[in-house]
C-alpha cells in the first residue's frame, strides 16, 4: 500500500505488521470531504483482508489537527424524506468495517465533531500535549447525535454532556483528557505517533487470534448501547438541526476564543 489519491497515506511496516494511516489533508485541518471518506471506507476494508497488518496506527498530518471532522464544503446530496437522512461520516470509522484488528489514535491539535466517528472507534488514544476535544454542533445549531453516543461510550456522562452542549467556548485539555480516561498517554511535545506506533508493534507481536478476539470482545461491551444510541440520532437530528444557511449564519458569526479545561 502507498499514498492514497486524495487525502489519505498508509504506510505498511511488514516486519513489525503495523500500519499507520494518515489522514492528509492539513490544508484543510484533515477535515473529511466525500473523497477521503470513500478513500477511508476503502481502506479499512483492505486492511481487513490483510493478513501481514497485525496492528494499525491512526493519525493526521500536520501540527493543527488530528482531523475537524466534516468538512463544511463538502456537499452532501440528501433525500427529501427525513426518514432516509444521510450522514456521510455514519461508517467512515474500522469497527464500522468490521476491521478486528486493533487501532491506535495518536491524536495531535485539534479533535472535534466528526473526528469522533475515528476516535470512538479506535481501541485506545495516546496525545500530543498540543491535542485539544471539543464538539461544535450545538454552537451552530446542530444535535450532537451520534459523536455524542460514541463520547458517552469513552467518558463519564457529565464530561460528554459538558463537551457536547459547550460547543465552541470550551475544549478539553490533552492532559484533562488523560484525566477522564478518553486518553491513555500524554507523550512529550511530537511523541504521540511514536508512542502509538511503539504500542502497537507490541500488541502486532502477540498471536493474532486472541489480539483481535479481545477486540472484538472490548467493543460488543458497549456495541448494543452504541446501536441503540445511533438508532435514535437521525430523527433527532431531523427535528433539531437548523436549515443549512442558518447553520452557516451562525459559523461566520462565531466568538473567536476558547476556555480550555
Amino acid at each position: 500500500m502507498g499514498a492514497g489519491v486524495t487525502g489519505l497515506r498508509v504506510a505498511a511496516d511488514k516486519d513489525t505488521g503495523v500500519t499507520v494511516v494518515t489522514l492528509d489533508r492539513p490544508h484543510r485541518l484533515n477535515a473529511i470531504d466525500l473523497d477521503l471518506r470513500d478513500e477511508l471506507v476503502a481502506c479499512w476494508q483492505e486492511l481487513r483482508y490483510d493478513d501481514s497488518v497485525r496492528a494499525v496506527v491512526l493519525t493526521g498530518a500536520g501540527e493543527r489537527a488530528f482531523c475537524t471532522g466534516l468538512d463544511r464544503d463538502a456537499e452532501v446530496p440528501q433525500p427529501d424524506s427525513p426518514y432516509m437522512a444521510d450522514d456521510p461520516l455514519l461508517r467512515v470509522g474500522p469497527k464500522s468495517n468490521d476491521l478486528w484488528k486493533p487501532v491506535v489514535a495518536a491524536v495531535n491539535g485539534m479533535a472535534c465533531g466528526g473526528a469522533f466517528y475515528l476516535l470512538g472507534e479506535s481501541d485506545f488514544l495516546i496525545a500530543d500535549p498540543t491535542a485539544t476535544f471539543f464538539d461544535p454542533h450545538t454552537a451552530y445549531g446542530m444535535v450532537s447525535a451520534y459523536e455524542s453516543v460514541l463520547m458517552a461510550q469513552l467518558v463519564p456522562h457529565g464530561e460528554a454532556a459538558r463537551m457536547a452542549l459547550m460547543g465552541t467556548a470550551e475544549r478539553l485539555s490533552a492532559e484533562r483528557a488523560h484525566a477522564i480516561g478518553l486518553v491513555t498517554e500524554v507523550t512529550g511535545p511530537g511523541g504521540a505517533l511514536t508512542a502509538a506506533t511503539t504500542a502497537a508493534e507490541v500488541i502486532a507481536g502477540y498471536p493474532t487470534q486472541g489480539v483481535q478476539g479481545t477486540v472484538r470482545a472490548l467493543w460488543a461491551a458497549k456495541e448494543a448501547a452504541v446501536q441503540r444510541g445511533f438508532a435514535q440520532a437521525p430523527h433527532l437530528v431531523a427535528l433539531g438541526n437548523l436549515p443549512p444557511e442558518r447553520q452557516t449564519e451562525l459559523f461566520r458569526s462565531r466568538q473567536p476564543g476558547f476556555r480550555l479545561r
